[in-house]
C-alpha cells in the first residue's frame, strides 16, 4: 500500500519532535549515585507547619520538605542538562560521576543546591531538612586524612556533565569580577547596591525559637532571620569579591555595578545566596526569611 505525503510527513514530524526527549531521558544521571537526602518529611509537627529538621541541625523545617525523591531527581536531571541551576541560572552546575570523594562531594552540593533552588531562585527547602551537610564534613575530614576514593559501589563508570558557562549580560565597562575586587572602592559599592531584605528579625514569636516569615501565612522561619544588615553586607562583600559563595565555594557569586534589570536580578541573586549560606554550606536563613524572592519576580 502507497502512504500518503501527508502520512509521511506526519510520522516523521513525531519522530523528530521526541527525538529531544530522547536525548533527555539519555542524560539522565544515575539515580544510585545520587545522594539520599537521609531525612524524611512531616517528623513531629507543631501544628504551625514547621517540623523537626534532620539531627544535629536544632531548627524547625517546613512540614513539607524535604521533597519526595523523584521530585529532587527530575529538577536534579534538568540542573545537569542544563549544566546550571534552571531556577537560579547564575549557579553554574557540575555532577561529576567517578568515584573520587572530591565527585561524591560535588555530588552533594547539587542535590543542596537543587533543593535549596527547587521552586525558584531560593525557593525550596533548608540544608537542615537532609543529612546531607554532616555527610559532606565527613568527607572532607576524609580527604583531609589522606583518602580520596570512595567505595566502587555508590558510584558508576566515570563520565562528567560538564557545566555550562552563564552568559553575563552586562557590558564589560560595568562587570566587575574577582580579578579586579579587593578594593575598598568596590567594597562601598557592594554596600551601597546591595538590595535590602525587606523583613526584620523576631517577628511574633511562637516561644520555641520561630517567628514568622516575610511571607503572610508562609512558613516559620528561625528568630534570628534574617541577619543584621552590616552582617549581611559583610557576607555580600566578601562573597562579590571571592567570586563565590565564600562559605559554599562551590556556588558562583555575581555582582555587576551597572543599573541594567538583567545587574539588578544579579544582585538580588547573590544577596539569597549570601543568605543561605551565611554560616557555611547551606547553613544561613531560608529565602522567606526576606523579600527578595518577591523583589527578583518582580523585575519580570
Amino acid at each position: 500500500m502507497k502512504l500518503s505525503s501527508f502520512t509521511v510527513l506526519v510520522a516523521t514530524a513525531a519522530y523528530v519532535s521526541a527525538y529531544p526527549l530522547l536525548q533527555w531521558r539519555k542524560r539522565d544521571v544515575d539515580p544510585a549515585i545520587v545522594p539520599d537526602f537521609g531525612f524524611e518529611s512531616g517528623v513531629n509537627p507543631t501544628g504551625t507547619g514547621d517540623c523537626d529538621g534532620a539531627p544535629g541541625t536544632n531548627v524547625k523545617i517546613p512540614c513539607f520538605c524535604p521533597p519526595p525523591r523523584d521530585v529532587m531527581l527530575k529538577a536534579l536531571n534538568e540542573n545537569i542538562a542544563a549544566g546550571h541551576c534552571v531556577n537560579n541560572t547564575v549557579v553554574s552546575f557540575d555532577f561529576p560521576t567517578d568515584n573520587s570523594i572530591q565527585s561524591e562531594i560535588s555530588r552533594i552540593n547539587g542535590v543542596l543546591v537543587t533543593l535549596q533552588n527547587l521552586r525558584g531562585p531560593g525557593v525550596g527547602c533548608p540544608a537542615a531538612s537532609t543529612t546531607l551537610n554532616a555527610r559532606r564534613q565527613a568527607l572532607q575530614d576524609q580527604l583531609a586524612s589522606g583518602n580520596t576514593v570512595v567505595p566502587a559501589t555508590t558510584v558508576a563508570p566515570a563520565t562528567t556533565v560538564a557545566p555550562t558557562t552563564t552568559t553575563s549580560t552586562v557590558a564589560p565597562a560595568a562587570t566587575t569580577t574577582a580579578a579586579a575586587t579587593g578594593s575598598s572602592d568596590f567594597r562601598s559599592q557592594v554596600a551601597a547596591l546591595a538590595p535590602d531584605l525587606g523583613f526584620e528579625s523576631g517577628v511574633n514569636p511562637d516561644g520555641t525559637g520561630n517567628c514568622d516569615g516575610a511571607v503572610p501565612g508562609g512558613p516559620k522561619i528561625p528568630c534570628q532571620c534574617p541577619p543584621a544588615r552590616d552582617e549581611f553586607i559583610s557576607q555580600l562583600q566578601d562573597n562579590a569579591v571571592a567570586g563565590k559563595a565564600v562559605h559554599n565555594p562551590d556556588v558562583k557569586v555575581d555582582f555587576p555595578l551597572d543599573n541594567s534589570v538583567a545587574s539588578q536580578k544579579a544582585r538580588i541573586v547573590a544577596s539569597l545566596i549570601t543568605i543561605q549560606n551565611l554560616k557555611g554550606p547551606g547553613v544561613g536563613c531560608p529565602a522567606v526569611s526576606t523579600t527578595l524572592s518577591q523583589q527578583l519576580a518582580a523585575l519580570g
